[in-house]
């Protein structure tokens, strides 16, 4: 497993290396901002949390571009454990995009003060981030292996988009359980909420895509 992960990270590293200069820019720029415009610092924190999962993911394509995962089935590793490794990829470079929005968010928190009104609205925040991220690597990872790498564009566009929609679906969801003023409580359970489905959605993805991967041919 170990090879299998460093292989991803090198496939990954760089479209990464490429995303992170751009978040770093990003960053600088929002943070620099005055709070008077939390908007930027709202869509910073969803670009840097989506993006470098999504970069993860989109980056299999180079697999099948340089024909390395054909090779991969000749070496000693089973298809459950490729299939894995992409997935434990993706949380790890999850866990870079939380790592980058903690630091965006706590830079322009300790110049500018709190942007918000609600002091749980910066945890609903990062709670889209992670839920979002893992519900369109949920959504790609069988679709790609069912779809192939020729579609595996409109794959990328149907999971990000299907990602985002899942999620304003449970939002609707949770607004219809608590239709008036939630209260802190109810906020932070709700959010639990979201990323316990968005958790269970990838854990399930994972023995479907191993599914698919062992029913393809090469």
């Amino acid at each position: 497993m170990r090879g299998l992960l460093r292989n991803n990270f090198y496939v990954t590293l760089a479209d990464a290396k490429g995303f992170a200069v751009l978040a770093v820019l990003l960053g600088v720029f929002v943070v620099a901002m005055d709070n008077a415009v939390p908007s930027l610092l709202i869509s910073y924190l969803m670009l840097v949390m989506i993006g470098f999962p999504f970069s993860s993911a989109a980056s299999i394509r180079k697999e099948s571009a340089t024909k390395w995962e054909k090779y991969k089935l000749t070496a000693p590793v089973k298809r459950t454990d490729i299939v894995k490794s992409f997935f434990v990829s993706q949380l790890l470079w999850l866990a870079v995009g939380i790592a980058f929005a903690g630091m965006g968010v706590a830079l322009s928190v300790a110049l500018h003060g709190y942007p918000f009104d609600k002091d749980t609205d910066i945890f609903m925040l990062f709670v889209m981030g992670i839920a979002v991220s893992l519900f369109v690597g949920a959504i790609f990872f069988p679709m790609y292996f069912l779809g192939g790498e020729e579609r595996s564009t409109v794959i990328m566009i149907v999971s990000l988009l299907g990602g985002i929609g899942i999620f304003m679906g449970l939002t609707t969801l949770v607004n219809k359980v608590y239709p008036g003023n939630m209260t802190a409580r109810q906020i932070v359970l709700s959010g639990i909420f979201m990323v316990a489905c968005s958790v269970a959605a990838f854990a399930v993805s994972c023995p479907l895509t191993v599914w698919m991967f062992r029913r393809k041919e090469y």
